[in-house]
This record gives C-alpha cells, structure tokens and sequence, in this order.
C-alpha cells in the first residue's frame, strides 16, 4: 500500500496537472509554488523506507520534470521560443489518477504546444490576438480575414503538419536506424564470440600438438644416444679384436730370414 506521503505527492500532482491544464494568466502563482513543493516531497519520497518500486519514481520524476520544463518555457518571451521548448518536454507516461484515460501530463503537453502554434499563427499574421486565441476564437476570426490572410493561415497550417510529417520520418527512419544497428551489433557480437571459440580450440590443439612433438622429440634424442653409444662399443670391440689377432699373427708366424 502506498504511504501516506505518497498519497499527498499523488494529489499535488494531480492537482499541479489540472491547473497546468488550464489557461493561466501571469500573475498566477500556485503552480510554482507547487512544483517546488513537488520537488521536496519527491525528495522525501526517495528517502523513505517505505518508498516505491523504482521505476513508479522515475515515473514521478518524468512529470515533475515536465511541470518544471513547462514553467521555464511560459517565461519565455518569444511564441517561437515557447514551442521550441515545448518541443524537448517528457510528458508522463502513465495516468496519476485512476480514473483518467490518459496521462494528465501529455493532455497538457498537447495543448501547450497548440497554444503555442496558436501564438505563433497569430504573431505571424499580425492578428494581434494577444493571448485570446481558443481554437473556437481563432475559427471565429480566421473566418472574418480578407481572402489573402486565409490563403496565408491555411498555406501556414500546410507547412507546419509538413514538418510535422517530417519530423514523424525522421523519428521513424531514426528508430529503424538504430534497430538496425542493434541486430548489426548483436550478429557480430555472435561471429565474434564463435570465432574467439574456433581460436579458442585451435590455440588448445597446437598446445597438445606442442607437448607431443616435446615428447616425441625427447625420445628421438634418447634412441639417438643409445644407437650412437652401442656403434661406439662395437668399433672398439673391432679394433681391439683386430689388434689382438695381428700381435698373434705376428707371435706365430715370425719373421723369415
């Protein structure tokens, strides 16, 4: 069961959500506040001993770090500014809260980055809508422009869902890159470990190989120095023999006169 700081972080940040969610003004104020209290309970959290699995926190840590990426980029002054750092924010990938379908954080994310598109629609077309423009107000007002500002709007529109369908390839083209490159290294991870095997057992059988042709050799030297040391004693029982019979030869038959 989760503690009973767990279930208060739970709810600031279910309540930090649903005011992100909504439209803010200015001088608003509690999401702040909040966000850093946020902070200081996930702290706690992590040093608790009843603290959650690990990946529940990354998962707190994902939001909390999205509500703070949403704070710094509201205090940027350029519409452009706004949705280039929108565009690096982490939503949240699972629901805070039971009864939502989906996560609070990428609900958020979604209209922040129309809001965003919004400002930056309006701030090219120099409607000077100034922080009015709903997707309702914009329809409103996109209908009462002259012909040519449409024509711009909707040559606008064309353009952004054509980086839009870029950006999704390259996402795609970078994820079939890099699954590519895993099977490339997982196949040569494999012929390298068969061949480290392969050199592996060659290396043990020159090894044996080495041991026997030491032995053998031994033995060869051995059978060379006793045929060399019998072929000694033979030569020095011939000559001996040979000069015993000559001393006799010459005793019996001595010299004639």
């Amino acid at each position: 069961m989760a503690s009973r700081l767990e279930i208060n972080f739970i709810r600031l940040l279910s309540r930090c959500e649903s005011i992100a969610s909504e439209k803010r003004v200015e001088t608003e104020w509690r999401l702040e506040k909040y966000v850093g209290a946020l902070e200081e309970m996930l702290v706690a959290l992590r040093k608790s001993q009843s603290k959650p699995t690990q990946e529940v926190l990354t998962e707190y840590t994902r939001k909390v770090e999205f509500l703070k990426g949403l704070l710094e980029a509201d205090k940027l002054s350029s519409p452009t500014e706004k949705a280039l750092a929108n565009q690096f924010l982490a939503p949240g990938r699972t629901p805070t809260i039971a009864n939502e379908r989906m996560p609070a954080t990428k609900t958020v994310h979604m209209q922040t980055k129309a809001r965003c598109t919004g400002e930056m629609r309006d701030e090219l077309l120099g409607t000077g809508l100034s922080g009015k423009g709903t997707s309702e107000t914009d329809l409103r007002n996109r209908r009462g422009l002259p012909l040519d500002e449409r024509q711009s709007a909707a040559e606008l529109d064309a353009v952004l869902q054509h980086h839009h369908n870029l950006q999704e390839k390259l996402a795609e083209d970078m994820l079939n890159l890099a699954r590519n490159l895993k099977n490339n290294t997982l196949a040569a991870q494999s012929i390298i470990k068969e061949d480290n095997q392969t050199l592996s057992h060659s290396m043990r059988q020159a090894d044996l190989n080495f041991e026997k042709l030491k032995t053998e050799s031994e033995r060869l030297e051995q059978h060379t120095k006793k045929s060399v040391n019998w072929l000694l004693w033979l030569m020095l029982i011939l000559v001996s023999f040979t000069f015993i019979s000559m001393i006799l030869f010459i005793r019996i038959f001595p010299r004639l006169r």
